[in-house]
């Protein structure tokens, strides 16, 4: 039984060897992209900086006198700029994950050979 299953076991390990690059920069990075999507999305969503800004005039509480409309102003594009800055945040920081995800390999193999070579 051990001489059936042994090769199969080293050929599939072999082959995983040599396909997962193929399977990092096909499948994976689709679904990588699709995951940097997502969290975009949600991000999005969750901080909506642009209907703050939609909002910008609209009086906050009902509060149609002079004042309160300054304050629903002030404040509406106080929340838009600083939404917009963490939206932005996490622009970056996706990308930055992504192009973590494309390099890792990249770098794995660049510190086995500088590690073979010393």
């Amino acid at each position: 039984m051990f001489f059936l299953i042994f090769p199969r076991l080293v050929l599939e390990f072999l082959l995983d060897i040599i396909f997962f690059p193929l399977w990092w920069y096909t499948g994976g990075i689709a679904y990588a992209i699709g995951a940097a999507r997502n969290l975009l999305s949600s991000a999005n969503a969750n901080l909506a900086p642009f209907m703050w800004l939609k909002n910008l005039f609209v009086p906050m509480f009902g509060q149609h006198d002079f004042q309160g409309r300054m304050v629903s102003v002030i404040m509406r594009f106080l929340n838009f700029i600083f939404r917009g800055i963490a939206l932005l945040l996490s622009t970056v920081l996706v990308f930055a994950l992504l192009l973590a995800w494309v390099l890792a390999p990249l770098g794995v193999v660049y510190m086995l050979i500088v590690s073979l070579a010393a």
